[in-house]
């Protein structure tokens, strides 16, 4: 059976995620004895079952490619049309996390316009010749929330100040079983949408992305990328990145930063400063790699002694990880029931507030609400009264 599709669509899904049709031929093709090509799915006609294939690509929704309705390509619709490079080389799964979030941030835009919020930028714009570490004390002051120790519960309190200060921040949360896991860790779409990926092994990293994307935020300049702690001490990132890595660091360490003036370098002899970095990680949530890293960065420790340091760490991850994945061997052997789920992303205040007012002024009916909320039905009390 065929049915008449809107070509321009499909055109403008490759375009928007930078794929030559004969690559998506490729991946509709995967275990079909006789391969589609491109004269098969760019024409006005065209099988179900191979739009089916291509929808399993993109999941836009079978009525996405039958809509007559020519697509939106202004730069407003996308951060593809407003930005050509980006600092990591981004995969399909990335590509269609960007394109989820863009889509939710234009439709929560024309919500809040419906419903008469404010939800406009609450900070000025600052340059990069603006001392990062200046404007992190500056900002610290109305975002860095009373510290405690529970990474996850900081973070979540991170993300409820940035709501009052109209910073909307998301988490996406990719499973184990995901085909193509997006190769990104976060990324900031103007004007003031920050998104997260979960890092439930090490909410330190994810973290320290959060502020690192704030730093985006403040200097108004889009990015999407992965962040590698030692490339934090390079000297070939932008003045950009630079900049942020630098806010990022003084934001977190607030004080515990004087503690590396006048340090001296970290090595065998003074067991590396172990036990301070050990104690400012405790009390900032950097994570030690992340402040030996800034010791490198400061040369107060040789390159050698970070790589073996950095060796250590990993190795140290790795036997935590195999001991984890051994005990719940023997728990599942034993017939011991296994516990938890999938993690569930934090919800940001401002999102719940913005679909709430929305929902009371008769913008959005109780289905909407349990689509952009994510929630099932029977926990709908739970939001709205």
């Amino acid at each position: 059976m065929k049915v008449e599709q809107n070509i321009s669509r499909l055109n403008h899904l490759l375009g928007l995620y930078n794929l030559q049709v004969e690559e998506l031929c490729n991946m509709i093709s995967e275990g079909l004895k006789t391969p589609i090509n491109k004269e098969d799915i760019l024409t006005s006609e065209i099988k179900i079952s191979h739009l089916k294939r291509i929808d399993k690509v993109f999941n836009k929704g079978l009525h996405f490619y039958l809509d007559p309705k020519s697509p939106e390509t202004s730069k407003e619709a996308s951060i593809f049309f407003r930005k050509e490079n980006f600092n990591s080389e981004l995969n399909l799964g990335a590509k269609k996390i960007v394109n989820h979030f863009e889509e939710f941030k234009i439709s929560l835009s024309a919500i809040s316009k419906l419903a008469e919020l404010n939800v406009g930028r609450a900070f000025p714009v600052y340059k990069i010749t603006d001392d990062p570490t200046l404007v992190a004390k500056e900002i610290r002051k109305q975002l860095y929330p009373v510290f405690t120790p529970d990474l996850k519960s900081f973070l979540k309190a991170l993300i409820s100040k940035f709501a009052e200060h109209t910073i909307l921040v998301f988490e996406f949360v990719e499973t184990w079983n995901k085909k193509e896991k997006a190769n990104i860790d976060g990324f900031f779409l103007n004007p003031n949408v920050i998104v997260l990926k979960r890092q439930q092994l090490s909410f330190r990293r994810e973290i320290f992305t959060l502020i690192h994307e704030l730093g985006h935020f403040l200097l108004n300049e889009e990015e999407i990328e992965k962040l590698d702690y030692e490339s934090l001490a390079q000297n070939n990132l932008s003045a950009i990145e630079r900049w942020c890595n630098d806010f990022s660091f003084s934001f977190l360490a607030g004080d515990y930063a004087d503690f590396f003036k006048g340090l001296e370098k970290a090595e065998p002899k003074n067991d590396y400063h172990f036990e301070l970095i050990e104690g400012i990680s405790k009390h900032t949530h950097l994570s030690k790699i992340a402040l030996f890293t800034r010791l490198l960065y400061q040369n107060k420790i040789s390159k050698i002694n970070y790589n073996k340091i950095k060796t250590d760490f990993d190795s140290q991850f790795k036997t935590r990880q195999e001991e984890i994945k051994k005990n719940r061997g023997l728990e599942k052997e034993r017939g011991i029931k296994q516990r938890g789920s999938s993690p569930q992303p934090i919800k940001s205040p401002l999102l719940i507030s913005t679909i709430q007012t929305a929902f009371y002024e008769g913008v959005l009916n109780e289905y909407e609400v349990c689509k952009r909320l994510n929630i099932k039905p029977e926990k709908l009390d739970k939001y709205i009264q």
